[in-house]
């Protein structure tokens, strides 16, 4: 999606001197490092369009977790129009667990109900992420899921499901208070299980 957005003949689409780019989650590593999601996202896609600086906001993975969570709060408080933080677009992933953003099954970001931004434990992985919580996510006009490959099938099954389990996975708790929600799903995410779900 980042190199269909920065060819050239998709270039003139999008007025990019007017965009702000925020990230959704980050790993706390340094911005060049490899696992980095800004490195990432600068090499396929920043790199290659005519956005200013400045409207680049990157969370300081290099900063010890709560800071760097401190700091990212602080950022969207004063870029993000209060009192709701709506962001016109929101693009998210699907995990096989079900988690989203760095929103992870059994961890504590799950339950924050009045930061925009926190550092979350993700004992699973032995790590601790940089992720948006559900009430600035849920704000948004726009928000949509990009979800590909087998792997993530079953989790797509649960997350869709009309009576999901009680005990909800993070993706599902992804419920726009007045925006849109989309999805977009590739062949081979789509469960067989799931007679419901189809590629189009």
């Amino acid at each position: 999606m980042y190199a269909a957005l920065s060819d050239p003949s998709g270039l003139s689409l999008i007025d990019w001197k007017n965009v702000h780019v925020f990230f959704t989650d980050e790993r706390c590593v340094p911005p060049d490092d490899e696992s980095s999601n800004y490195r990432m996202v600068t090499q396929a896609l920043l790199d290659h369009v005519s956005i200013p600086a400045d409207h680049i906001h990157r969370m300081k993975g290099e900063l010890p977790p709560n800071d760097a969570a401190d700091d990212y709060e602080q950022r969207l408080r004063e870029c993000v129009s209060e009192p709701d933080g709506k962001f016109d677009f929101v693009l998210l992933g699907l995990g096989a667990d079900g988690h989203t953003a760095s929103l992870f099954p059994n961890t504590e970001a799950l339950n924050a109900t009045e930061r925009w931004c926190v550092a979350n434990a993700v004992p699973a992985l032995d790590t601790h992420r940089l992720t948006l919580t559900y009430p600035i996510l849920n704000s948004a006009r726009r928000l949509v899921f990009l979800v590909t490959g087998s792997s993530k099938s079953a989790a797509l099954c649960e997350v869709l499901s009309p009576t999901p389990c009680v005990a909800l996975l993070p993706a599902q708790r992804i419920i726009p208070h007045t925006g849109q929600l989309l999805w977009v799903v590739d062949a081979d995410a789509c469960p067989d299980a799931c007679p419901d779900i189809r590629a189009d």
